[in-house]
Formats: structure tokens, C-alpha cells, sequence
């Protein structure tokens, strides 16, 4: 009998304790290396490009 294949994604996620740590571990080094963490003030958007179509058609093209 073949063995059965588990999935990618059936995987166990790591614990978030450990998780936490990692990320604490990866911004201590970016403080390190020179980098800046910037206070984003709550409500601000990242985007920039605000032209274009604001509406989405799916299917059939619109009717001039």
C-alpha cells in the first residue's frame, strides 16, 4: 500500500507564542540594520492613486 499524501495546507500552524517571537526577532533586526517604524496615525490610507473607475462591471460591457 502507498502511504497517503497530506496536504500543504493540512500542515499544523505554528503557536502563536512562537510566531510572536519571530516577528519580534525579525523588527529587532530591522531596528539594527538602520530601519525606522513609522506611527501611522488610525484612518490614514496607504493609497495613493485615487483616479480611475470607481465601479466594477462584470459581464456585459455597459451601455452608452
Amino acid at each position: 500500500m502507498a502511504k497517503k499524501a497530506t496536504a500543504a495546507s493540512k500542515r499544523k500552524q505554528p503557536a502563536s507564542v512562537e510566531t510572536r517571537e519571530t516577528i519580534e526577532e525579525q523588527v529587532q533586526a530591522f531596528l539594527a540594520s538602520g530601519g525606522e517604524i513609522q506611527q501611522v496615525p488610525k484612518g490614514v490610507s496607504g493609497q495613493t492613486n485615487t483616479s480611475g473607475p470607481k465601479h466594477i462591471t462584470l459581464g456585459k460591457k455597459p451601455r452608452a
